[in-house]
């Protein structure tokens, strides 16, 4: 399959599900798109599964489809992917875990409970993924990039 004119297109049914409809007219409803790699490359590797958990369609670049396709597995994939950006630690309860932490995210201020010092993985060299107590995971995607004492809090727990 080519990206620029792909085999199929997509829609919304009904009840909001994105549906799968190749040019053969065959159609898979309740689609769920997936990246590969989310936070390193969410532009590339995207995977259209279907219900019974197999996958119907590989997308290398998103960039690469056209606006209406894109559009739509943009909305599915935000909607999905709940990944709040950490733009400055505010505060930390306790040096130690579990702690509460204070942040300033992209969607603005909330406070999370770090479990352990293990819910803080590195991506790469400056990029964290943090899981917070409540299930949610946030990114901080250049620890350099941060304030300084945000980055000196941090740093206690790497």
């Amino acid at each position: 399959m080519s990206n620029n004119t792909p085999d199929f297109r997509l829609e919304r049914d009904a009840f909001g599900r994105l549906v799968l409809v190749f040019t053969t007219g065959e159609r898979h409803e309740g689609l769920v798109p997936v990246r590969a790699f989310p936070i390193a490359a969410p532009d590339e590797g995207v995977s259209l599964v279907g219900t019974e958990g197999h996958e119907l369609v590989w997308i290398d670049r998103l960039s690469a489809l056209p606006a209406a396709v894109r559009v739509l597995l943009t909305e599915e994939l935000a909607a999905r992917e709940f990944v709040p950006e950490i733009r400055r630690v505010k505060a930390v309860s306790t040096f130690s875990t579990p702690s509460v932490w204070t942040v300033e995210t992209d969607r603005g201020t909330t406070e999370f409970v770090l479990k352990t010092e293990e819910d803080i993985r590195r991506l790469g060299r400056t990029a964290l993924l943090i899981a917070g107590g409540a299930g949610v995971q946030f990114s901080v995607r250049d620890m350099t990039a941060l304030d300084r004492a945000s980055r000196r809090l941090l740093e206690r727990f790497l």
